[in-house]
């Protein structure tokens, strides 16, 4: 992880988007992909493992004089996502829970954008 500070404050760069705590949504993406292997399913479908694959990096950055993270997230095709977190009390303003949030909000994202791809993708070769 790497600090750069700048007039607009300090910005947290993660080469490795992975965080050491899994988050609730991380367990619970992987106990629906458990469920649905359990089932037999067998068709194409987003992943957790494909979503992490998508990221590239993660940048943070806290907004001087407020408790607001942004997570900015590089995908590996340059496109980027966004994800926010921001407390109500100074007092409550932890910066790892912050980014681990923020992270979250921003891969959720990611979903939504490869759910699309793969939905046009299997829609336009089944017109073929």
């Amino acid at each position: 992880m790497t600090n750069h500070s700048t007039a607009n404050g300090t910005v947290t760069t993660q080469e490795n988007p992975m965080h050491n705590a899994e988050s609730p949504a991380e367990v619970t993406d992987r106990a629906s992909e458990s469920l649905i292997r359990a089932t037999g399913k067998t068709a194409p479908r987003i992943t957790p493992k494909h979503v992490d694959a998508c990221i590239l990096k993660a940048e943070y950055h806290v907004f001087p004089g407020t408790q607001l993270t942004v997570c900015c997230m590089t995908l590996m095709n340059g496109s980027t996502v966004t994800g926010e977190s921001a407390c109500a009390s100074p007092e409550n303003f932890d910066k790892g829970i912050a980014e681990q949030i923020a992270y979250q909000q921003a891969k959720q994202k990611i979903w939504a954008l490869e759910g699309y791809r793969l939905c046009a993708t299997w829609r336009m070769r089944r017109r073929s």
